[in-house]
């Protein structure tokens, strides 16, 4: 697919966090926003991220980007798309009241997420293997996402129809009458749309896999990293079909066990990703380095599969992360980054960049939320 350069030229947040007015022009390569702990660095690559997702990657509830004086948080972009100018707007109250806007004109959130693509890489995914499950799928999640945009709306679909069936089984164990048929419908329904989400994990997880493979050996030198989509009822199934059969069995098999504890216990809210470095789990095995070198791997394939996928360069966001990478996964980190893929980075300092890589660079100073 041929790629479509695509460059942040401008950013402008209003009441966002502690960005309450604030306004950077990106047009350059490679922005570095420099600046002490707790002064907004990480609000900037956040609300960036924001416009390509409408999440952020700190909180669910949109509430808290709204700054505690403010009502209301505005973010404004521009952006280049193969050649031509894109602007985006992203308004939000205390009232939950949102607007979306495309050039001017309000739009839904599946078509105003198809405009900007990004990769954030900060210093909460290099816990990603010692995490909890439910960070791994959150990661599997948002990448899925920005190849796929319809998929935001399979999880949301899915959780619904899961809380639905949780109140249903919450409300027998209070005593309601039992209705086998309204069972029978949530769970079919929820083997319909969690197959389609497993599906797609296993199939997204595979085509990363690839990739991750390579760069992690390039760093390694040694090591073979294997990822593995770990699901309770699935013996190695990969076809949607076969999926989804197993999918009914587990409910059935188990659906005395959710009608006495009073919530659904099958399903992908209860998978996990697994990694292996050389047939060893690395979740319980690695050491900080060889976990390190696995995130950063496994980072650097998003950008390569987003670009491949939806034919737009991703930008790619670091987050205070290069500090906490050893001079060779640094390098590594630094190398990797095309002259196509425009780099917004956070650091307290510019110590950590020599002067080759500074001299074209666009340095930003961050303090309490503005530009000093």
């Amino acid at each position: 697919m041929y790629n479509l350069f695509m460059k942040l030229k401008n950013l402008k947040l209003s009441n966002y966090r502690n960005c309450k007015d604030l306004e950077l022009n990106l047009d350059s390569g490679k922005i570095l926003i420099i600046g002490k702990n707790a002064q907004g660095k990480t609000n900037i690559l956040e609300s960036i991220y924001f416009l390509s997702t409408l999440k952020s990657p700190r909180t669910s509830n949109n509430i808290e980007i709204i700054n505690f004086d403010a009502d209301f948080a505005n973010i404004e972009a521009e952006i280049i798309k193969a050649d031509t100018n894109v602007s985006l707007n992203f308004y939000y109250s205390k009232e939950k009241t949102r607007t979306l806007k495309v050039n001017g004109l309000k739009t839904t959130p599946k078509n105003f997420k198809l405009v900007l693509k990004t990769v954030l890489f900060s210093t909460n995914d290099l816990l990603l293997l010692r995490g909890n499950p439910s960070d791994r799928r959150d990661w599997l999640d948002r990448a899925i996402s920005q190849v796929y945009p319809a998929y935001d709306e399979r999880l949301s679909k899915y959780e619904k129809i899961r809380v639905q069936k949780n109140n249903f089984l919450k409300g027998l164990i209070k005593g309601g009458t039992p209705d086998e048929t309204l069972l029978d419908v949530l769970n079919e329904q929820l083997a319909i749309t969690g197959s389609n989400i497993i599906y797609l994990r296993i199939k997204f997880l595979s085509e990363i896999e690839r990739l991750a493979k390579e760069k992690h050996r390039i760093i390694s030198e040694t090591e073979d990293l294997r990822l593995e989509y770990d699901c309770s009822f699935l013996e190695g199934e990969r076809e949607l079909e076969d999926i989804l059969q197993k999918f009914h069995q587990a409910l059935e098999e188990r659906k005395i066990e959710e009608i006495r504890r009073g919530q659904a216990c099958v399903g992908p809210h209860r998978d996990d990703i697994i990694f292996y470095i050389n047939e060893n789990e690395a979740t319980k095995f690695a050491s900080q380095g060889q976990q390190r070198t696995v995130v950063l791997a496994l980072k650097l394939s998003e950008l390569d599969i987003i670009t491949a996928k939806t034919g737009d360069e991703p930008i790619l966001l670091l987050d205070d992360v290069l500090a906490e990478l050893d001079d060779l996964r640094q390098n590594y980190l630094l190398k990797s980054i095309t002259a196509a893929t425009q780099v917004v980075i956070t650091s307290v300092d510019t110590l950590l960049f020599d002067d080759e890589f500074l001299k074209d660079v666009k340095i930003y100073k961050i303090e309490n939320g503005n530009v000093i």
